[in-house]
């Protein structure tokens, strides 16, 4: 028997809602990488886009443990000398609460266009309404 390797054009994707609220925001960021890379599922080929859609509801009720919020920044550059721009995440969370989840979740993804494409599959909204119910969304839980 030879090993099965799926193919990028028979991939079935599903729609999955993950409720964010009071969830540490690195157990958030991991499951919600694996559902995207498509590691929970039997067909999962690492160098093929096997995963499914994520919608990840109440961005802004995530929790940050420790004093993390006062201590980790967000990092971002300009690009320029001197263009490195630093946002504390009781800020952020104040502020953008979606941009803290994705930017966590992406940092779990692979670094390479594979990545990117999967990262195309994330949809963040920071209460509990979503434009995605014609997509029939199931619901995952994270103990």
């Amino acid at each position: 028997m030879s090993t099965f390797f799926a193919k990028a054009n028979a991939v079935e994707r599903k729609w999955y809602v993950i409720d964010a609220a009071g969830l540490p925001l690195g157990r958030l960021a991991t499951e919600a990488a694996r559902i995207l890379r498509g590691k929970h599922k039997p067909t999962f080929t690492p160098n093929v886009d096997t995963g499914d859609h994520v919608i990840i509801i109440n961005a802004e009720k995530v929790v940050l443990t420790g004093n993390k919020l006062d201590q980790k920044m967000y990092r971002r550059h300009s690009g320029y000398p001197g263009g490195l721009k630093e946002t504390p995440y009781r800020k952020l969370m104040q502020n953008m609460p979606e941009r803290a989840v994705e930017h966590a979740v992406k940092g779990m993804l692979p670094h390479n266009k594979l990545g990117a494409q999967m990262y195309t599959k994330l949809k963040v909204y920071r209460d509990e309404n979503h434009p995605h119910q014609a997509q029939q969304p199931e619901i995952w839980t994270i103990q």
